[in-house]
């Protein structure tokens, strides 16, 4: 499995809210916070611009978490990308029960649209399980026939088992044997308010599937390294 970290978007809306509230934001002041974050991001060419706006950028984003674990609306305005490959399809199934909290911002690979093929899975699952099919094989030197016929019906053999005669093309029909261990991607967005949710559910200490413990910690990781304001630390104090 690999944990793409695309982007954190957001970030200069957040710091604008902090000045909103007691009215000392001003037109002026947001094109300074703008500017300054668009420089400190992605850098200039300017030296002394670029350490001017990186020494204001990192006073207002410390100034930010001070109160965002608090007041969560301004870490709604804070969101995460993030692509995730190769997962193992029922822990694809668990990450989607937070869907609510990604407001529904996740699309995953699809079982009726796209083709599996025979002792298809996830890394986690490699060494760890055999499917009958490959078990026979490998282990027994045995080959299940390619049809059967049961009360006068022909079956075709597919991953996993046997399809109708007729419906061996038909992909809703042929995802019914589709074992949980397929590898699965999806991409989705989260505000950070709710990634400190999600994040405190699905780490290391919790009880979820231990694939599922892996993505949430390796999507962690990556925050880290791009914003290490919002640490474990950061994430556990979140009123959410």
């Amino acid at each position: 499995m690999k944990v793409y970290l695309n982007e954190i978007t957001g970030m200069a809306d957040g710091i604008v809210t902090l000045y909103l509230s007691k009215r000392t934001w001003t037109p002026e002041l947001d094109k300074e916070i703008r500017g300054d974050w668009f420089d400190f991001d992605y850098g200039t060419p300017d030296k002394d611009a670029y350490k001017t706006a990186k020494e204001r950028t990192m006073k207002r984003i410390e100034t930010f978490c001070k109160y965002a674990w608090e007041h969560t609306a301004m870490l709604d305005f804070v969101t995460i990308s993030a692509t995730v490959e190769g997962i193992h399809r029922a822990g694809q199934d668990d990450w989607d029960a937070h869907a609510c909290r990604f407001n529904n911002r996740i699309i995953r690979a699809s079982t009726r649209l796209a083709d599996f093929a025979e002792g298809e899975m996830s890394d986690f699952y490699k060494g760890k399980i055999f499917p009958t099919d490959i078990a026979l094989k490998e282990f027994f030197n045995t080959y299940l026939p390619e049809t059967v016929k049961k009360n006068g019906q022909e079956y075709i053999k597919a991953p996993n088992g046997y399809v109708l005669k007729g419906m061996e093309d038909d992909r809703d029909v042929k995802r019914g044997l589709y074992m949980e261990s397929i590898p699965s991607n999806f991409i989705f967005k989260c505000n950070m308010a709710q990634w400190a949710h999600v994040y405190r559910l699905r780490n290391k200490n919790g009880t979820a599937n231990p694939e599922v413990k892996q993505l949430a910690e390796m999507l962690q990781d990556e925050i880290e390294k791009q914003m290490p304001w919002f640490d474990r630390k950061f994430l556990a104090k979140v009123q959410i």
